[in-house]
């Protein structure tokens, strides 16, 4: 059966702005919300939007990665009309075992897109944050008669200088991309979204690598090219929630949005679900003595201290005495008797011993996946 349109997720990056929260896993499976990872809103954008076989490329990191996308029971895409399959590097005959960039991931695997026999290609980022009606972006691409179609946000002007700026005529449509312009003359940012029309992306890719011309990255290599050739390329204009979490500021400034449900995300929107493949825990345990304000508790936390506007994810501990505030504790995190936490993400199963005090007033403090803060070792 051929599908209309296939999405590719590129999901392998190593995230180094994330620090510790990345030393051994990829970007997009960093936990998120408490109950969520990252990738899990463009997964989940995907099904709502009536994508359902999705290309997800990994390279970094990738087992937590696959084994949280599993076989996409979890976001309804185990269906006989459905699918989701995970892509990595390999040897080619060309000799490259790794993606040398975004597109370049995309050219390692034309046989598996031939393979789906779709006309459209939608190109995705698995760590952003965000709702997005893919099935709009497509209307938009089909009435343009586009041969690519760039999702774009209006940033603020002070922002825009950090992102890929797309400036476009009266009509939207795109005559120049500018990669983080010291003056740029736009603010519409690049979100790294794309509808490709297929045939014609296919044969770019194609004829660069085998003339060897780069076409290793979109933005600096493939949508300058569209441009230059005249193709038909379009800017889709969104205006919701929207978080590049790649960095530690970042991801902790869009937890605390969670929290407070500020730019339009609305997780309790039912109609547009974020669906995630979530441990069986049991229930939260908050013993009488423990003050809890304004914060998020996932079920398995057991917590006897003070929580303050942060996020506990599942199987979390938080012992007597100990204070937590504007921080998020990821998945599994142990946080001993008297220990005071604040403006910090703990990593997952990490460990904080008695009176331990992790501050980030200044920084946005960091503990990573399995650190151990304040145990003394038995060396008996």
């Amino acid at each position: 059966m051929k599908n209309e349109m296939l999405a590719m997720i590129l999901a392998g990056g190593q995230g180094t702005r994330l620090k510790k929260l990345t030393k051994n896993i990829a970007k997009p499976a960093v936990p998120f919300g408490g109950r969520y990872r990252i990738i899990d809103f463009t997964l989940s954008n995907c099904v709502n939007s009536g994508v359902h076989n999705i290309g997800v490329i990994t390279q970094y990191q990738p087992l937590v990665l696959n084994n949280h996308i599993g076989n996409g029971a979890s976001w309804g895409l185990d269906r006989l009309d459905s699918g989701v399959t995970i892509l990595q590097p390999y040897s080619s005959n060309e000799g490259s075992k790794w993606f040398e960039g975004t597109a370049h991931a995309i050219y390692q695997n034309i046989d598996y897109i031939d393979s789906m026999d779709s006309e459209y290609l939608l190109v995705l980022s698995g760590d952003h944050i965000y709702k997005m009606d893919y099935e709009d972006m497509l209307q938009q691409h089909k009435e343009k008669n586009a041969a690519l179609t760039v999702a774009v946000i209006d940033v603020p002007w002070d922002e825009a200088s950090r992102f890929g700026i797309m400036n476009t005529d009266e009509n939207n449509r795109i005559i120049e991309f500018e990669e983080k312009p010291a003056e740029p003359k736009s603010n519409h940012a690049s979100m790294g979204i794309y509808i490709f029309s297929w045939p014609r992306l296919r044969q770019v890719l194609v004829n660069g690598f085998t003339k060897g011309v780069p076409m290793v990255d979109f933005g600096k290599n493939v949508i300058p090219a569209y441009i230059k050739s005249g193709d038909n390329v379009f800017a889709y204009n969104f205006s919701g929630y929207w978080k590049d979490v790649g960095t530690i500021d970042s991801l902790w400034e869009a937890n605390m949005e969670f929290i407070d449900d500020k730019g339009g995300l609305d997780i309790r929107d039912h109609s547009w679900r974020i669906y995630s493949k979530n441990p069986i825990a049991p229930p939260q345990f908050i013993t009488d003595t423990a003050n809890v304000n304004n914060s998020m508790i996932v079920d398995g936390c057991f917590v006897a201290g003070d929580i303050e506007h942060s996020i506990l994810a599942a199987n979390v501990q938080v012992k007597e005495g100990s204070v937590v505030k504007d921080s998020i504790v990821m998945p599994g995190a142990s946080i001993g008797k008297n220990v005071k936490i604040n403006r910090a993400i703990i990593g997952e199963n990490a460990v904080i011993g008695d009176n331990a005090e992790i501050d980030g007033s200044d920084e946005i403090a960091v503990v990573g996946n399995s650190e151990v803060i304040g145990v003394k070792v038995n060396e008996d």
